[in-house]
This record gives structure tokens, C-alpha cells and sequence, in this order.
């Protein structure tokens, strides 16, 4: 209904032109068509959710289906009893039926912090907390630089199965940075609510030479998984600049580049503080590093 609404619409705008052109008489002269394995959106007077028995009923242009069940897990099942509203679509993927309802969850009270965990995004680093947990970037890294090399052989081909074939890698790859991101987001606002502290969050700044990696992997999408997930949890969150962070002492506060003389190695000039190797530059304590073996992949 809302396709020919919206049809109408545009008829009554003029958005297709006169009543005598051709894209005019081409758009009321053959019905809207839908793709076969488009959602199909269904409010409340046509499908209904029994929850205790885990089945649907929908309405079909051959009657009404019921008993049809479904499944759920037991914190899915507990949020559709509690949250569900407005419309559900029924999607068919990969052999497969869906039903994607719509929850609109309130916020929880976000709780008095009895500290922080500070996080900084990298390149090197996807993730650092000031808990001396680091998510490492290398494997990543190498994953990105065989993804450029399969989509340049490809892109040198021309042909129509290797643009299908770069679809089919662009949206693995995609799905492969969202479960990363996924993951380490919920890790760390885990340990924030498990701690009962808030988390501080430094913003990104690059350099120019330094676009092109950024740009190969969504630091962004990282940046908002940590924040709706703190703000789901009732986590604080706070976004600062991160402007020389990685040059001030978490013990004593100075703030000096001779603190810092590589991205491996820090000592502050005015206490003393040095680790052996590495240092969480989130406002975090040093990081030691285990020696490598003989032979082993960095």
C-alpha cells in the first residue's frame, strides 16, 4: 500500500512529468512490481505473536497461516514479550525465514562511576584500555592487505563475474570488521559494568599519510558499538580529545614529548614512571611486552 501510495504522490507533484510523457505513461501503465526476496512488512492486524506457545499467525493472499512456529532465544523471547511494537518483517535469506520485530527499549539508569577505563583506538592497536588490555591490529592487518591484493587481481579482470565476485569479498570483508568491532566493544563495556566504572573514550586525529589506512578499516563503527553498547548497559561514556594523552603520566599528570621518545617506550621526566616495553597510552600504567622465541610470528 505504501508503494502506490507513494506513486500517487509523485503523480500529483509532477515528479514524472506531464500527463502525455512517456515517463508518465510507463509508471501508470504496468503495476509496481516487487522484488521476490524483498522484506515483506506486516503490522499487528496481520500478524499476530502468541508468546507462550512461540507461534505466528500471518495473513497471506491465500488465507491466514497459524500455529507456525518460531524460535527464540530465552532474552530474545523475554525483550519481544516486554518491548515489541509497530510492525514485524518477514525476510527469507540464505534458505531461511526471519522475523525481525521492532523493540523500543528504554535506556537503563546510568550508575555513579567509581572510576574510569580510558580507550584508545589505534592503527597499530585497534584498542587499548587503561586496564593494560590490548587488542592488537597485526593479524588484522594482514588480512587487509591480502583483501587489497584479491580486489586489485580482480578489478584488473573487467569482467562482470569479478565485479559480482568483489560485491560477494566487499561485503565479507564488511561483515568480518563489524564481528571485530562487536566483540571487542563488548568486552570492554563487560568489564566497565562488571567494575561499576565509566569509560572514557579518546577521539580519533590523524595525519594526512595516515587517511588511507583509516579509511580500510570503520575505527568509527568501533567508536559507536561502545557507545549505544555503554549506553544499553547504563555505563557512563565520555568522549574526550585525545590530544597529547599518550605524552601525560598516569601517576603524576606531566605532560612533555621527551616523555614519550617512540610509540614502544615511555619514561615522564618529572617522576621517574617507566615501564620495560609498551605503554597504554589511554592514561593507563605500562604494558610489559613477552620476549619472542626464535622462529615465532610476531
Amino acid at each position: 500500500m505504501d508503494a502506490y501510495a507513494t506513486l500517487r504522490a509523485n503523480l500529483k507533484a509532477g515528479h514524472l512529468g506531464p500527463a502525455d510523457s512517456k515517463r508518465y505513461r510507463k509508471a501508470t501503465g504496468s503495476p509496481i512490481a516487487f522484488r521476490p526476496r524483498a522484506a515483506q512488512p506486516f503490522d499487528d492486524r496481520c500478524l499476530s505473536w502468541q508468546m507462550d506457545a512461540r507461534t505466528v499467525s500471518i495473513w497471506t493472499v491465500h488465507g491466514r497461516l497459524k500455529n507456525i512456529g518460531f524460535a527464540a532465544s530465552p532474552d530474545q523471547l523475554k525483550t519481544l514479550v516486554a518491548y515489541r511494537k509497530g510492525e514485524s518483517d518477514l525476510i527469507f535469506r540464505d534458505g531461511k525465514w526471519f522475523l525481525t520485530a521492532t523493540c523500543e527499549i528504554p535506556d537503563p539508569e546510568v550508575f555513579e562511576p567509581v572510576d574510569w577505563i580510558g580507550v584508545d583506538r589505534g592503527i597499530v592497536n585497534l584498542a587499548t584500555t587503561s586496564d593494560n588490555t590490548n587488542y592488537q591490529g597485526r593479524r588484522l592487518s594482514r588480512y587487509r592487505r591480502w583483501q587489497a591484493r584479491k580486489r586489485a587481481e580482480l578489478q584488473a579482470k573487467k569482467t562482470r563475474s569479478a565485479t559480482r565476485r568483489l560485491a560477494r569479498r566487499a561485503e565479507k570483508e564488511h561483515r568480518h570488521a563489524t564481528h571485530m568491532n562487536h566483540v571487542i566493544s563488548e568486552e570492554i563495556v563487560s568489564v566497565a559494568q562488571r567494575t561499576g566504572r565509566g569509560r572514557i573514550r579518546d577521539r580519533v586525529r590523524l595525519r594526512r599519510d595516515q587517511r588511507g589506512t583509516l579509511s580500510a578499516w570503520p575505527f568509527h563503527q568501533l567508536g559507536q558499538h561502545l557507545a549505544y553498547k555503554a549506553c544499553r548497559a547504563g555505563v557512563p561514556f565520555l568522549e574526550v580529545d585525545p590530544a597529547y594523552t599518550s605524552q601525560r603520566c598516569p601517576r603524576c599528570g606531566h605532560t612533555e614529548r621527551a616523555n614519550r621518545p617512540d610509540r614502544d617506550h615511555f619514561r615522564c621526566r618529572r617522576c621517574g614512571l617507566s615501564p620495560t616495553l609498551g605503554f597504554a597510552r589511554a592514561g593507563g600504567t605500562p604494558t610489559p611486552r613477552r620476549p619472542r622465541r626464535r622462529g615465532q610470528r610476531a
